[in-house]
């Protein structure tokens, strides 16, 4: 159940051990054809885990279809009520500042390089829905192309902070770990739990594909807010029956 977790972390590292061993920045190109691949790949492996989540009778196919809708639209509102994207947004603000601040100085501060790289990885939308999806059903492929991205990124911030970049695999072990393992023992206490696992992987799969189109630069999507429909879903499934 922490698989994803642990390919995340190991991306973290490797990017870091090859933007210290080669110095030489990716090119436009490649930087590209990667946004390119892992867009990709987070659109085939989200629709995937929904499509695998709806089954049973053309009818029941609808019900769960439904349950999933309700739940985005509720999870969205909840969101916003709570200003879960304002949030994300701060977060993603200070570290821009901090990059900045990064690329115009001379003095290197390897803390920030750790601040930095532990506030973008572990505030972004994909490592929640891809730990919940990994705590519960083992489906780890959401958090393997997370690791891909975090590396990536990685890899470009070592020139900026040098090494301390590499500790922010510390925090995104420990968070996701912890999501996941949380999800792998709650699950169990809902009466009908494989119906209920079934509403929230449906939910978290249209989530992940939502975030590639974020990716690819398609839609503009506060996914944040969206993140509470995970909470939506196994409730409405149990009370729904």
């Amino acid at each position: 159940m922490l698989m994803g977790t642990l390919l995340n972390v190991a991306g973290i590292l490797a990017g870091g051990i090859i933007g210290l061993l080669r110095r030489k920045p990716l090119s436009v190109a490649q930087e590209s054809w990667f946004k390119v691949a892992v867009g990709a790949f987070t659109v085939f492996y989200g629709l995937r885990l929904t499509w695998s989540s709806l089954s049973g009778s053309f009818g029941h196919f609808l019900k769960q279809l439904l349950i999933a809708i309700i739940a985005l639209t509720l999870g969205r509102m909840t969101g916003r009520l709570f200003g879960l994207q304002k949030a994300s947004n701060r977060l993603g603000q200070k570290a821009t500042e901090m990059i900045t601040i990064a690329s115009t100085s001379s003095r290197r501060d390897t803390a920030d390089g750790f601040k930095t790289c532990a506030l973008l990885y572990c505030a972004a939308p994909l490592g929640i829905l891809g730990s919940v999806s990994d705590g519960l059903s083992g489906y780890f492929y959401p958090l393997a192309v997370k690791g891909v991205i975090d590396g990536l990124a990685t890899l470009g911030f070592v020139p900026l902070f040098g090494w301390s970049v590499l500790l922010a695999a510390l925090p995104v072990l420990a968070l996701q770990g912890t999501i996941a393992l949380g999800c792998a023992q709650l699950i169990h206490n809902f009466p009908q739990h494989q119906a209920v696992l079934l509403s929230v992987n449906s939910v978290t799969g249209l989530l992940v594909f939502a975030v590639a189109l974020v990716i690819l630069q398609l839609k503009k999507i506060e996914l944040a807010d969206y993140l509470p429909s995970i909470f939506y879903a196994p409730l409405l499934t149990y009370f729904l029956g």
